[in-house]
């Protein structure tokens, strides 16, 4: 197949990108290389992709809609996994006009490539965050999503409405992946679990939030791609036992499905920070504050979707995925 990756230099869209090339898939790599964090990190990433063949890359940002347009016209893409995105639900509280140009502004020019040029599948980008308010355990695609609490949780489950609309009004199947909490080697550097590496390696406190009473599903990012690639070979279906007067938030009439990709398991923060001091050989100082705006005490995902879709379900131990991110932190910034 031809795949157009979007977010191709980010840490999800770079694994997702060497899993497709290494079964021979042909991936054009898109990004626009923002200076959300450190664009070094994802030149480095993009250097291990480079050499492989049937990779190319166009440097791009998803908002210009007519450089979308003439990508999708000039290339003939077979699929697409639409990866980018402004990410990080505190950065939302302080730069907004970021994430609708990114997360709304962008996904259209991408629906409307799909449209307009027979794409057969399109896998994006959701987030658990859409659950917001919802605090019944675990999180289900059958659950009512529609109480965020941050903007960038508003803007992914906007994304899975417009996705919707598409696949009812124009057949285009979609399918969106609602991640939850993703962490591994070639990571976000914004993302907690870096942060406490880097603040334990360079003897500093680490900042805890809510006192460290918060609850993640903790998913290591090879299971994320292996759910990724898994869903991209089976294009949404219509649901023939859909039932319009009750109607269920995962399924449709059209093709469309969302999915939670999780491990199956709240980690407590504190035996999360246990792990990362376990592999670095390093006790945290530890500097504990109230919970963030825009954050939620506790995510657990449901994955018996996922599992009856695709006949695959995250299994990674939180040891086993923080000793492999350690390991990369240490070789990458030669510590």
């Amino acid at each position: 197949m031809k795949v157009l990756v979007t977010g191709a230099a980010g840490f999800i869209g770079s694994h997702v990108s060497r899993a497709l090339l290494a079964r021979g898939d042909e991936v054009v790599g898109l990004d626009n290389l923002n200076n959300y964090y450190d664009p070094q990190l994802k030149r480095d990433r993009l250097m291990r992709l480079a050499p492989l063949p049937g990779f190319s890359f166009v440097q791009l940002d998803v908002a210009d809609r007519g450089g979308i347009e003439r990508l999708f016209a000039e290339q003939g893409f077979d699929r697409v996994v639409h990866l980018a995105a402004q990410a990080g639900a505190r950065h939302s509280l302080i730069n907004p006009h970021a994430y609708i140009e990114s997360n709304i502004v962008g996904f259209t020019h991408i629906v409307e490539g799909c449209r307009h040029h027979d794409v057969q599948h399109l896998v994006y980008a959701s987030s658990s965050s859409v659950y917001g308010g919802n605090e019944a355990m675990p999180f289900s695609e059958h659950d009512g999503v529609d109480h965020p609490i941050s903007l960038y949780a508003a803007t992914k489950r906007a994304n899975e409405l417009m996705a919707h609309a598409y696949s009812h009004l124009y057949g285009l199947p979609t399918t969106g992946l609602r991640f939850f909490t993703v962490y591994g080697p070639w990571g976000r550097p914004d993302m907690a679990y870096f942060l406490f590496t880097k603040a334990m390696l360079e003897g500093r406190a680490i900042e805890v939030f809510n006192d460290g009473n918060l609850q993640r599903d903790f998913t290591y990012v090879d299971d994320i791609v292996e759910g990724v690639v898994s869903v991209l070979d089976r294009a949404a279906e219509p649901d023939a036992a859909f039932d319009s007067k009750a109607p269920d938030p995962g399924r449709s009439r059209a093709p469309y499905r969302l999915f939670n990709i999780g491990n199956q398991g709240p980690v407590q923060l504190m035996d999360f920070i246990g792990a990362i001091e376990k592999a670095l050989g390093i006790q945290a100082r530890k500097d504990f504050k109230p919970m963030q705006p825009g954050d939620v005490p506790a995510t657990y995902a449901d994955v018996s979707e996922l599992t009856a879709w695709t006949g695959f379900k995250p299994c990674t131990p939180i040891d086993e995925g923080v000793a492999n991110f350690v390991a990369w932190f240490r070789a990458y910034y030669r510590i």
